[in-house]
């Protein structure tokens, strides 16, 4: 065993996430009906094909933190053992579950050597076959109980929900390899994506125009996510100043090779300081179907970020896809997968309000060419 291969156990009971938050993932174990078990079972799965197909899924981070490569072996395992558990609370009655330490079968099963490849296919049918589990469990079968070694008491509905927040707290583990798989796709199409959304939609152009309204001229405008520059173009043409950023780099060298200013940025980690007009915050953001890439978790630091570095009564205009839970996409001019966060209005205020904003308006639009349901939110900085 090497001394990279030496991870802390974890010798924590989560058991508590079933009552409340969790902090550093976001899980909600009540917001998660029985019967959508199996759906988010499944959904997280696809994030785990997408984000095994980088080159460096066998690196990790640091020495004491398991590579994607490994957090994906032990994602597998996780569905293959909760499909046994469940299995037994449907066929016996109180079944007491075999123990089963993670961090030994990681060092056994050498995870961190295994092909990507093969896990990636093992990981989903491991997926698809507890997700069926959780489909097939009877109305009146949610209440039948099981006790873990430690003498932790689930029913199937509570471990369930268990269950799930172990695989969306894994993959906020490997967020940072979900955001490099989405700027790799779009980094991959940069061209094509400039190409096939030139045309900016009537919705976009109704919001850009109410947007530009409430804003002085020369107004400054931090634009989050400029893609080719679409948005940018109009909103200098309305009189406003922008400084273009986006966290891909195919992105922010097409608007430089037509003789624009623009930022490499990710609004999580980077600088927001304009070093243009350093020290001075914005009047405004702008992020249309950006910010929809940012995790749920992420979501509220990114905003409180934004809020610190507009001025006190400034604008901030964003839209997101409506819905539940996250998906994989490779629709459109992108032929790479990426990631999406879905909101549903009641929480997304919610954030909103947490993180430094007070809320003018969510609107609900359809997209014109899919239907995919959107919220247009217009929000100022307190």
């Amino acid at each position: 065993m090497t001394s990279e291969s030496a991870i802390a156990p974890d010798t924590k009971d989560w058991t508590w996430v079933l009552d409340q938050p969790c902090p550093e993932c976001g899980f909600e174990a009540d917001r998660v009906t029985a019967d959508r078990i199996g759906e988010v079972i499944r959904d997280n799965a696809t994030s785990w094909e997408a984000v095994l197909e980088a080159s460096d899924v066998a690196r990790r981070p640091e020495p004491g933190t398991w590579s994607v490569l490994e957090y994906a072996c032990h994602v597998r395992d996780v569905n293959r053992i909760f499909d046994l558990r469940v299995g037994l609370m449907l066929d016996q009655d109180d079944p007491h579950f075999p123990n089963w330490d993670q961090d030994e079968t990681a060092v056994r099963e050498r995870y961190g050597e295994q092909d990507p490849a093969v896990v990636s296919v093992e990981l989903m049918d491991a997926a698809i076959a507890v997700a069926q589990r959780y489909d097939d469990v009877p109305p009146g079968a949610w209440s039948r109980r099981g006790i873990r070694s430690n003498g932790s008491e689930f029913t199937v509905e509570s471990i369930g929900r268990y269950h799930l927040h172990d695989l969306v707290h894994h993959l906020y583990d490997v967020r940072g390899a979900v955001v490099r798989a989405t700027v790799e796709a779009y980094d991959g199409s940069a061209a094509a994506y400039r190409d096939g959304t030139a045309a900016m939609p009537a919705l976009v152009r109704a919001a850009l125009d109410d947007f530009a309204a409430a804003l002085p001229a020369g107004g400054r405008v931090l634009e989050i996510g400029s893609g080719p520059g679409r948005d940018a173009r109009a909103l200098e043409d309305a009189g406003l100043s922008v400084r273009r950023t986006d966290i891909t780099p195919g992105f922010v060298e097409l608007m430089r090779d037509e003789g624009h200013d623009a930022d490499v940025l990710d609004p999580l980690t980077d600088d927001l300081d304009d070093p243009r007009h350093p020290g001075t915050p914005y009047d405004a953001v702008w992020a249309n179907a950006s910010l929809l890439h940012v995790t749920r978790a992420d979501l509220p630091a990114v905003l409180r970020r934004l809020a610190d570095a507009t001025t006190p009564g400034g604008l901030l205009r964003f839209t997101v896809k409506e819905g539940e839970g996250e998906a994989w996409s490779t629709h459109g001019q992108v032929s790479g997968a990426r990631h999406f966060t879905f909101w549903r209005e009641e929480p997304l205020r919610a954030t909103l309000e947490a993180s430094g904003w007070e809320v003018d308006h969510v609107r609900h639009d359809n997209g014109a060419e899919t239907g995919q349901p959107w919220l247009d939110v217009r929000a100022r900085r307190r």
